[in-house]
């Protein structure tokens, strides 16, 4: 048997490179960062020689000993920020539907999910559901763990899966799940080895409408983050990637753009290999610049990033596109200050701080437990704020404010976006086991489509916890719940709470049958109860 990570090509493989000269010096670092998420203080940046023991050239040193030597300003030394850009949003941010219309769970969700791709969902599923009655296949159940859905025994018996589909008739949908047409497949498959083959073109049809609707229905607020996300898959794939340092070892990355004040996911794009972004600066500037779409977004956003992305050509171009950038860095990243004097050392007291401006950008060191160093094209090195940490003393521990540089203080507050986007994700995620790749990234982009739909009705409601709304979106999905109702009428009293308790409680479900409002919910669902004494 082959070995599986043999199976899988090389990040940085010669072969592959289109790397402009300019970026040659760090991109080797850059995409084995990407793959191990190394320490900051373990990158070393390979010599032209490839090994790390190999002399310098001498032309090299003698550059190196004509630049000026550079020194670092301390807290007392002021600074002053670049004259901030203009927050110009291309529309009004937040959600993108008029106030006045009623927005059930289904009706949001399907914003996403649209019934168009429904339809091609379900075409190109009987498709390949044929495929594969032509080839003579018999499916047989050993997928256990889905198949305890429908058991009858006591300790497992779950009602509702019964009652939407038969076992079998699940399976064989799951099994022939299919985003694309067969016989296009075939066609894309023989492209293989050249420019025009697309590897995502099994998950395209989906992926593309689910991101239009992600930049569509919600326009997002100034600050936002970039960072990666992770889809876990042994698939065998060119697109799989091995993760040593996460717990999740393979899978497929994701370079994920998300408002820092909710979490909402506004663009992504799937890693499929070092020459998915083809401009020649990098992988790290080329993920951040394709995520961002002035022409979408408008000028004047401030986007927050860690050190796999932070360069100073990447903040410095997105400064020239009227972007503000702020990020964590790695010393040895071309462009970043590296021998310059009057630096934070090991014995350099907590809250120290050195800085060193180049025009609009600035590079600050901040000794907390341990070294930090952020750049920015947004703020001053400091300005007086605090932070608070925890220190042990003789009479035991107690809080303390040390100083601390506004970028470090704004990265703290706005960088948290991807990581809430990623948590929301995995409350209520529909992934399971199954052998193909393109099953295991459909379920994510179900993932996204109902916590984006979340967010944004939490936007205009706020009245619901995210897995109420799960719980009223699944309901609302369910067939016999919505036969002889629709969601279009506005928000009414149920006429069932108001007749049986008095209380009020708003719906956006009316019998058409009726013509009343009654509430259809996991715990409660008048719609039944109505209907049972009618």
């Amino acid at each position: 048997m082959m070995d599986r990570e043999a199976a899988v090509p090389a990040l940085d493989s010669d072969e592959d490179c289109t790397l402009s000269s300019e970026e040659d010096s760090d991109s080797d670092d850059e995409y084995l960062h990407f793959e191990e998420r190394l320490d900051p203080k373990e990158d070393v940046i390979p010599d032209e020689c490839g090994k790390n023991g190999a002399k310098e050239p001498v032309a090299k040193r003698a550059k190196a000993d004509k630049q000026p030597t550079l020194s670092w300003k301390t807290e007392t030394d002021i600074d002053v920020a670049p004259q901030a850009l203009r927050f110009l949003p291309k529309r009004e941010p937040g959600p993108q539907l008029k106030p006045r219309d009623a927005h059930s769970a289904m009706s949001l969700f399907k914003m996403f999910f649209s019934e168009s791709a429904v339809l091609t969902l379900c075409r190109n599923t009987n498709a390949q559901a044929a495929k594969s009655r032509a080839k003579g296949r018999k499916y047989k159940c050993t997928l256990k763990s889905i198949r305890d859905y429908w058991r009858q025994d006591s300790l497992f018996s779950v009602p509702f899966p019964a009652t939407v589909m038969s076992r079998d008739r699940y399976l064989t949908i799951s099994w022939n799940l299919h985003m694309s047409h067969p016989g296009a497949d075939k066609e894309n498959d023989r492209k293989r080895g050249t420019a025009e083959h697309d590897c995502l073109f099994r998950v395209r049809p989906l992926m593309d409408t689910i991101r239009l609707a992600c930049k569509t229905i919600y326009h997002p607020r100034r600050n936002l983050a970039v960072n990666e996300g992770v889809v876990a898959c042994k698939a065998n794939t060119e697109m799989t990637q091995c993760m040593k340092a996460t717990p999740t070892r393979w899978g497929f990355k994701l370079f994920v753009l998300a408002d820092s004040s909710n979490g909402y996911t506004v663009d992504f794009a799937v890693y499929t290999g070092k020459n998915s972004f083809p401009t020649g600066h990098g992988l790290s500037y080329d993920a951040v610049m394709s995520l961002l779409d002035r022409i979408v977004l408008g000028s004047g956003y401030h986007v927050y990033m860690d050190n796999f992305y932070t360069s100073p050509k990447l903040l410095t171009d997105l400064f020239a596109l009227k972007f503000g950038a702020c990020g964590t860095y790695r010393d040895n990243r071309k462009g970043c200050p590296q021998d310059a004097a009057n630096s934070l050392t090991s014995k350099s007291a907590r809250g120290s701080m050195r800085w060193i401006r180049d025009e609009h950008l600035v590079f600050v060191k901040w000794m907390d437990a341990r070294e930090v160093s952020v750049c920015s094209t947004i703020h001053a090195a400091q300005t007086g704020d605090t932070m608070q940490r925890r220190v042990k003393t003789q009479n035991g521990w107690r809080t303390k404010s040390f100083p601390c540089p506004a970028p470090v203080i704004a990265y703290n507050q706005h960088m948290g976006g991807v990581g809430l986007s990623d948590q929301l994700l995995q409350y209520y995620t529909a992934q399971h086991k199954t052998m193909k790749w393109y099953r295991k990234l459909f379920p994510h982009f179900l993932d996204i489509a109902a916590t984006n739909a979340y967010i944004v009705h939490k936007e205009l409601y706020g009245n619901m916890s995210h897995k109420e709304f799960m719980e009223e979106l699944i309901t609302e999905l369910f067939p016999g719940a919505g036969q002889a109702s629709d969601a279009t009428a506005g928000r009414r009293i149920c006429a069932l709470c108001k007749a049986k308790s008095g209380k009020r409680q708003d719906t956006p479900w009316n019998c058409q049958a009726c013509d009343v409002h009654l509430c259809v919910q996991l715990k409660r669902n008048c719609f039944l109860d109505w209907h049972k004494v009618v």
